[in-house]
C-alpha cells in the first residue's frame, strides 16, 4: 500500500463540477468486510444460544447502526439480549481485526486522485466511531478523509441526519454533495437528504435494490466513480 497524503488538508486544484463533497460509505463500499461482519455476528448468536442468522440475512443488515442491526436480525430478542448480542459481536469483530480488511480493487489510488482533484472527501457509516478509528489509525489514514459520522454519535441509516450534520460541517447544500454507498440504507439515506448519490454493484445488496434510488450511476468497479462525477 502507497503511503497517502496524511495532511488532511484541502490540497490540489479544485474540480470545476458542482459536486464538492463526496461521502462515502464504509463497509462494502470501500472495504470488503462483509464477511468479517457475518462471521462474528454468527459466533455472537452461537455464544448467546440463539438462533444463527445466515450469510444473507446478516448482509441484508450492514450499514445500519449496531442496534438497528440486531433489532433486525433477532425482532424476538428481549432488551437484555440485544444488549448481549451487541457486546458479543463487537468483541469479536475486535478479536478478528487485529489486521484491517483488505480495500476493494481501486480505492486507495480513486481516493488518492479525488483527493488531488481537490474534492473534500468524508465518511458516513454504520460502525461505531471507536471501530471507524481503530481502523483509519491501523491504515495511516487517521487524518486522510476531511470529516466522518458513526452510527453511534448520530442517527443510524437511513435517517439523513448524518449526512445533514457533514453538510452543516462543510457549509455545503445536499446538491453539492454526493453519497456513495453499497445499501439500499445508503440510497435511502440520501434521497432522505436531498443529495446526489451513487451506488456500488459489488457490495451487501444488488444492483438492482439500489438502482430504483435513481443513482447518478451504478458502478462495478470503485475507480469508475471519477468519470460519474462530471
Amino acid at each position: 500500500m502507497s503511503a497517502f497524503d496524511l495532511n488532511g488538508t484541502h490540497t490540489g486544484s479544485a474540480n470545476s463540477g458542482a459536486i464538492k463533497l463526496i461521502i462515502f460509505d464504509w463497509d462494502g463500499t470501500i472495504s470488503d468486510s462483509v464477511a468479517r461482519i457475518v462471521s462474528s455476528m454468527q459466533m455472537a448468536a452461537t455464544e448467546l444460544n440463539m438462533t444463527v442468522p445466515s450469510y444473507t440475512e446478516v448482509k441484508e443488515i450492514i450499514g445500519l447502526g449496531l442496534t438497528e442491526a440486531v433489532f433486525r436480525l433477532f425482532p424476538q430478542a428481549t432488551r437484555e439480549q440485544v444488549f448481549q448480542l451487541q457486546t458479543s459481536y463487537s468483541q469479536h469483530y475486535r478479536s478478528e481485526d487485529t489486521a484491517p480488511c483488505a480495500f476493494f480493487h481501486g480505492v486507495e489510488e480513486t481516493l488518492e486522485q479525488l483527493k488531488a482533484e481537490g474534492y473534500l472527501l468524508a465518511v458516513a457509516t454504520g460502525k461505531s466511531r471507536a471501530g471507524l478509528d481503530r481502523v483509519l489509525l491501523s491504515l495511516g489514514m487517521e487524518n486522510f478523509f476531511h470529516n466522518s459520522r458513526c452510527a453511534d454519535e448520530t442517527l443510524s441509516k437511513p435517517d439523513p441526519l448524518m449526512l445533514e450534520q457533514l453538510l452543516c460541517d462543510f457549509d455545503l447544500p445536499p446538491e453539492a454533495a454526493v453519497m456513495v454507498g453499497d445499501t439500499e440504507f445508503d440510497m435511502e439515506m440520501a434521497v432522505n437528504a436531498g443529495m446526489p448519490r451513487i451506488a456500488v454493484s459489488y457490495g451487501a445488496h444488488h444492483a438492482d435494490r439500489l438502482k430504483a434510488f435513481e443513482p447518478l450511476a451504478c458502478v462495478d468497479l470503485f475507480r469508475d466513480i471519477r468519470s460519474s462525477l462530471y
